[in-house]
């Protein structure tokens, strides 16, 4: 498969170490936690009476071992690195790719993206959820006195976690890697420290031990299979951060520090269990001896929240691309660093976000019953990341179609089979990921559809550009001095904004910008292909600003591009001439009632126009209008 260059790309930078050491903090925060729980529950789910065979704990241990090779080295290391989107990764990456490739026939692939979208909020929610409250009940093990303060430590830390995400993450960043790799560490020590004790346990890398357990345990296996899938929860974080350090970082990191650490951890755990069956009770925290436990669940809850941090950092990614692909509502976005555009924090987001955690917190009350609800957005998540990279690899990358689906269709069985067995715990708790997906799928269908709506009925009353400006010509107004820009999302029409201010102010500014923004399917757009100028006529000029869905709509900037380039501007003699539309509820638009409702709120609660382009407040002119959908 070909590559474009860019940060994805294959060529080694002189940081590569250093950025390989920030991929272990963020890219594998997650993952690397799933050692507190993944074979605990695995073994409950064998034999729930508490009582393990030596074949079990190596069907167990087989089945996780090989779920991390196939599905994060060969799948995403391996393979889904390579396709990116310029640079970019993750679902919205390889959706915005297929929808380019395949054109008109392109809904079923926006039906994946928005699926895949909304089952990532899933996962963002129960990540911080389940991971600090498995870290918080390891202090349980040093003295029972301790679990009635597991719930509320749990709320505190979680509360504080997304307290500090209006800072930024560009100083908490810099400590990631080091803390998670010291976490590594440990965990492999811990876990060679057991092997070394029952060395035969390795006999596990043997799949045949993996396939021989789920022949034999029936509706058991697939029980165990979805709590075995716990292991990977975190591998679409390899392909969602491409774009932050780089394909090669990415996977120096994992196959070297990060899949070593957690089969060593793995293989300990189930050598422990194999000496000592009592310790199945939680076998990661058992690994270490009672002078450790301490320090040991310090550590651990650094990491957690180290891995909460990297997935609320990803919804706000993830929220970012799907607002500028048009799935949702103009959102506020804070940017925290002046160096890196991806350093974001979104206000509304993250409150939704901390409250979604803390009410699973205190439904659940426990990892144990949280990890029955965690699978089922992970696995239907790959299962979507690899039906859109088979496309990807069949139409962008031109493959023949028996030879892509060669290469995807095994990983897209391996990813059905963990579905299925998720599926088994819908009534446990896999309902929650499953209800939140869909009603965000609701939201973002709507929006789509109600703005689609918004812009046909917006045209009806409309007048062609070339027309009004031949009108103005014959009876020429009023002229004033400076510059009027107003914004619109079609540059063929007369914008709302501009009839208003002829009809009632009955002036013309002396020269006037018809502003379009555009946003494609590639992740950046460089200042050079970013501005588009077009002279219509003596007072009036198109300029169509195009932006990535991972750029920062930043139209002074945009507009700074076009004076380089010719066009006479000044900011503090320009008046932006801003439409805002009062959404009033009709019949026959093609959305039910609920829809109407949500769409006319998701509209009231968008974020300002002006602070969304980073437009200067003081030279803004809003202009109300009124339009039923």
């Amino acid at each position: 498969m070909q590559t474009s260059s860019g940060p994805g790309g294959a060529k080694a930078s002189p940081g590569l170490w250093t950025l390989a050491l920030g991929s272990i903090g963020v890219v594998y925060g997650d993952i690397g936690t799933s050692p507190l729980y993944a074979f605990r529950e695995a073994l409950h789910q064998a034999n729930d009476d508490g009582i393990v065979t030596t074949l079990e704990i190596y069907g167990v241990l087989s089945l996780i071992l090989w779920a991390l090779f196939l599905i994060v080295t060969c799948k995403y290391v391996l393979i889904l690195l390579r396709t990116d989107n310029n640079g970019e990764g993750g679902s919205l990456s390889l959706m915005a790719l297929a929808r380019s490739a395949m054109g008109p026939n392109a809904r079923f692939v926006v039906a994946l993206g928005i699926i895949a979208a909304a089952l990532f909020y899933g996962d963002a929610i129960i990540t911080p959820a389940i991971s600090v409250l498995s870290a918080i009940e390891g202090m349980k093990l040093i003295t029972a006195e301790f679990d009635p303060y597991v719930l509320p430590l749990t709320v505190v830390i979680i509360i504080a976690l997304f307290a500090a995400q209006s800072s930024g993450t560009a100083r908490m960043a810099t400590f990631f890697g080091p803390i998670t790799l010291v976490w590594f560490i440990t965990m492999a020590v811990a876990g060679l420290a057991h092997l070394v004790k029952q060395p035969q346990v390795i006999m596990a890398i043997n799949p045949v031990y993996g396939v021989e357990f789920l022949a034999q345990h029936g509706k058991a296996g697939r029980l165990v299979l979805g709590a075995v899938f716990l292991a990977v929860t975190g591998a679409e974080a390899l392909y969602t951060d491409l774009g932050h350090f780089g394909r090669d970082p990415i996977r120096l990191a994992w196959l070297f520090v990060v899949f070593p650490a957690l089969a060593l951890n793995y293989l300990g755990q189930g050598a422990l269990v194999l000496s000592n069956p009592e310790a199945m009770e939680n076998p990661f925290y058992r690994l270490f001896p009672g002078w450790l436990l301490i320090p040991a669940v310090i550590l651990a809850t650094l990491a957690t929240v180290i891995a909460g941090q990297a997935v609320i950092t990803g919804a706000y990614s993830i929220t970012r691309q799907a607002i500028q692909l048009g799935f949702f509502p103009r959102l506020e976005v804070r940017h925290t660093s002046e160096a890196h555009s991806g350093q974001i924090y979104m206000p509304q987001v993250n409150g939704s976000l901390m409250l979604g955690v803390l009410f699973l917190v205190l439904v659940f009350e426990s990892s144990d019953r949280l990890a029955n609800a965690y699978g089922i957005a992970v696995t239907g998540t790959m299962c979507v990341t690899a039906i859109l990279a088979f496309i990807v690899i069949w139409k962008v990358y031109r493959w023949n179609p028996i030879a892509a689906a060669a290469v995807m269709a095994p990983f897209l069985v391996i990813d059905l089979s963990f579905l299925g067995a998720n599926m088994l715990k819908v009534h446990e708790g896999g309902w929650m990921p499953l209800v939140l997906a869909a009603c965000l799928m609701g939201v973002m269908v709507t929006w789509k559809r109600g703005s689609r709506i918004l812009m046909e009925k917006s045209r009806k009353g409309e007048v062609p550009l070339t027309d009004l400006i031949a009108s103005l010509e014959r009876r020429p107004p009023h002229i004033v001095p400076g510059t009027a820009v107003f914004l619109t999302s079609d540059p063929d029409f007369a914008p709302a904004a501009l009839l208003h201010n002829l009809k009632h102010n009955k002036v013309l500014h002396e020269s006037n910008i018809i502003l379009t923004i555009v946003y494609g399917d590639r992740p950046h757009v460089p200042a050079e292909s970013r501005v588009l100028i077009e002279p219509v006529s003596e007072r009036f000029m198109r300029i169509t600003m195009k932006f990535g869905y991972m750029d920062a709509p930043n139209v002074p900037e945009g507009l700074a591009l076009a004076r380089k380039a010719g066009v006479k501007f000044d900011i503090m003699s320009t008046s932006f001439f801003l439409s805002r539309r009062s959404i009033k509820p009709g019949t026959g638009s093609g959305l039910t009632g609920w829809q109407h409702k949500l769409f006319i709120g998701l509209t009231r609660n968008a974020n300002d126009a002006t602070d969304f382009f980073m437009i200067p407040t003081s030279r803004v002119v809003e202009v109300g209008t009124q339009i039923t959908v």
